[in-house]
């Protein structure tokens, strides 16, 4: 019968084995369908393009901005003559829905302080996200300037706009991932052997972590194809995995090891270790998945990848450690020692023994002085956590976008030339509940009030609408390009796009502000016109809704990861106070975090170190709502790790005072192993470019750190000491029949 329960084991293994690599080969084509532009299911910014698309017809929904210098000036022959030569090119390029430039309509917007212009170009992809046509655009800019050099040396062509600067940012994340592997793995290598003094054991979490990655990153790809995705998603998935999968897996080496050294057979040792960590395992895995199944409420397609991307790494990193790698263990037996690193072997043959009685002889100290532990770790932890209540969640400043992207260095362009309103620009649809805009005066006096109110707004730089070109007369509309009046008027006549450019010197934050005030007072006041409304969209507006929705779900994803962890914990442990208690400790690691991350980004306090200049005064609304839920989820690996391991001494009859440094003689040298690589792993994504993943991988180091040493190592287990036999009522010291509850 143990002969098959064996085989039956060895074939599961196999079948998992088997199926994770053969998702290997689409974990590389993943990133082709990840997106980079933010959507927000139903909200007021999302249905401006929808509507220009399908009630206008606008070949402007997406748009690129081309910048333009060292040309003769544009209203000169030489000037039209080499504008008229980049316009044909652009029109004839597939995906260009439409052109426009200083040549078709002689607004003096297209003419930039100091010399220099912009090209307007629409886009229309059929086959996937708009950014996918960036790369050509990018051939064709090259072929015109080499075109244009021969006359024009100093001539130079860059692209911008919303679209070449969510390509860039993919690019950037992309770059950021490769650099946080080539840091991350090698140190985790090194922080294993020194654990194991081993090759072999060493290279299998790391092995784990890497399946658990492609795996995931592969599963997204093909979701993706259905579902709008996060580039998000290859940062996590690689940040995760390497995380959670060494983790697991770690935990699973380390359990073998300790049962090959009383149970030589392999495949008995194996299977002891798998029974022992297994719970363990499962519990983990359940309260992480728990953080990461909340941010699936949140309707923003970023917050909601990061979920997914969570779900999958965590239950790919838990099924590979728990099916492959005892199996793997088992065809190795003792040869997981193989590989022995000499100066660490030699070092090794004792000090585990060593290690274990001075983490002996630390939990006598606790329970001997509980309270004195508590007051000196938990005052530093609160006064930390008291700075988290200064958390400003509005957009950062300073210039935070990648430095060396031409998208980035075109928008400085244009902000010299002061025209980069034109990428900022506020798109608002103002629909009116009577005829034709372009057929009655009423309708078309309301929009001109609308229009001129706008631009009387010290805020504006320049208001573009039909009125404003046809200069206030009904027929100046004849006059106008057809690609002009159809991106400007509805085809029922009864909406008008209003095109609003901010002032260079209004921030995006201000620019937010001025949109919620457009919002507040209706379109019915703004026009004088009852029943009409207004729709509101562009950057800011969209900012500004997934402000709003972030705030608004950051209170209920609390509630859902906090209710849902106690009802894991609670059938994990049948213990009311040790669940409650894992709960209230993960929680001051997660405001002593946010603490961390106010005085480092927010206040700059040492953000240079991270290549941050000065204090970015606010802290991206993304970051808060996924740090939560993943710091919660991670952080109650160790607390898992060790309440099971005490809880495992009580049931063999030992006292309270013995069982907690018996705990943490089992699992202090884990935990802090385990979270020395969670930390380098997460350390190495704030030396990237992206600056929502390097405030997102400092948090985390940030909270794995605090948690893995004043948390678990000194207040866990006073509060264990405080609470004695109330730690496992009412159900916690019976143990599950048929079943063994065992963890680092």
């Amino acid at each position: 019968m143990k002969n098959l329960v064996h085989m039956r084991r060895f074939w599961l293994a196999g079948a998992v084995l088997v199926a994770t690599l053969a998702l290997l080969p689409f974990s590389f084509r993943a990133e082709r369908h990840l997106e980079t532009a933010t959507r927000i299911d139903g909200s007021e910014a999302g249905k401006v393009p929808e509507e220009l698309a399908t009630r206008f017809h606008s070949p402007f929904v997406d748009r690129v901005v081309l910048v333009v210098q060292g040309l003769p000036p544009t209203d000169s022959e030489a000037g039209e003559q080499a504008l008229a030569t980049i316009e044909k090119s652009l029109q004839e390029e597939p995906g260009v829905s439409g052109v426009v430039s200083y040549l078709d309509l002689h607004d003096p917007i297209f003419l930039g302080k100091g010399g220099g212009t912009f090209v307007l170009v629409g886009l229309t992809s059929m086959e996937g996200p708009v950014e996918l046509l960036v790369p050509k655009l990018h051939e064709l800019e090259n072929s015109l300037q080499n075109q244009l050099r021969g006359r024009y040396p100093a001539v130079r062509l860059e692209l911008t706009g919303e679209t070449p600067l969510n390509f860039d940012i993919r690019k950037a994340s992309s770059d950021d991932v490769r650099r946080a592997e080539t840091l991350a793995i090698p140190a985790t290598l090194a922080l294993l052997l020194v654990a194991f003094g081993s090759l072999v054991a060493a290279l299998i979490p790391v092995a784990i972590g890497q399946l658990a990655i492609a795996s995931a990153l592969a599963i997204a790809g093909f979701l993706a194809l259905r579902w709008h995705l996060s580039i998000l998603v290859q940062n996590l998935s690689t940040m995760l995995g390497l995380g959670l999968g060494i983790d697991y897996a770690l935990l699973m080496v380390s359990r073998f090891r300790e049962a090959i050294a009383v149970e030589p057979d392999g495949v008995k040792a194996a299977v002891i270790a798998a029974r022992q960590a297994g719970r363990t395992l499962l519990i983990s895995a359940s309260t992480v998945a728990i953080g990461f199944l909340a941010l699936l409420t949140v309707p923003i397609s970023e917050v909601r990848s990061i979920g997914l991307a969570g779900v999958l790494v965590a239950g790919m990193s838990v099924l590979l450690a728990y099916n492959v790698v005892p199996a793997l263990l088992g065809a190795l037996g003792p040869r997981i020692n193989s590989g022995r690193v000499t100066f660490i072997a030699s070092w090794d043959e004792h000090r585990a023994a060593r290690t274990a009685n001075r983490w002996r002889g630390w939990g006598k100290v606790i329970v001997a002085h509980p309270w004195l532990a508590i007051i000196l770790a938990g005052a530093p932890l609160l006064l930390l956590a008291s700075q988290a209540a200064r958390l400003d969640t509005d957009v950062p400043n300073g210039d935070w976008l990648p430095s060396a992207a031409e998208s980035v260095r075109a928008l400085h362009t244009l902000e010299h030339m002061d025209r980069v309103g034109i990428v900022y620009s506020l798109r608002v649809i103002l629909e009116l509940p009577t005829d034709s805009i372009a057929q009655t005066d009423a309708d078309w006096n309301a929009l001109d009030r609308f229009s001129k109110r706008l631009a009387s707004d010290p805020r504006s730089h320049r208001v573009i609408s039909l009125t404003t070109m046809a200069e206030s007369d009904r027929s100046g509309l004849d006059n106008l390009p057809r690609e002009t009046r159809r991106t400007f008027l509805s085809r029922d006549g009864r909406a008008a796009l209003i095109e609003v450019l901010p002032a260079t010197s209004v921030s995006v934050n201000d620019q937010i502000k001025w949109v919620r005030e457009l919002r507040k007072a209706g379109a019915a006041t703004l026009t004088g016109v009852p029943g009409a409304t207004l729709r509101i969209g562009g950057i800011a507006a969209l900012t500004a809704d997934y402000q709003t929705i972030v705030r608004e779900r950051f209170f209920s994803v609390i509630a859902l990861v906090v209710g849902g962890t106690l009802v894991a914990l609670l059938c994990g442990f049948r213990s009311l106070f040790a669940a409650v208690k894992a709960i209230a400790l993960n929680l001051l690691s997660v405001a002593a975090s946010f603490g961390a991350l106010v005085l480092v980004f927010q206040d700059g306090r040492g953000s240079s170190f991270f290549g941050v200049a000065e204090g970015t005064g606010s802290i991206f609304p993304i970051v808060p709502i996924v740090a939560f839920a993943i710091v919660f989820g991670l952080s109650m690996d160790y607390e898992v790790f060790l309440v099971a391991r005490v809880l495992e001494a009580r049931r063999s009859g030992m006292s309270e005072l013995e069982a907690i440094p018996e705990g943490l003689a089992r699992t202090a040298g884990l935990i802090t192993s385990a979270a020395a690589i969670m930390i380098v792993v997460f350390a190495a994504f704030t030396f990237g470019g992206f600056l929502v993943i390097k405030m997102l991988g400092f948090t985390l180091a940030v909270a794995v750190l605090i948690d893995a040493t004043l948390v678990r190592i000194v207040i866990g287990p006073a509060l264990l000491r405080v609470a004695g036999d109330w730690n496992w009522w009412p159900g916690g010291l019976t143990a599950p029949s048929g079943s063994v509850i065992a963890g680092e």
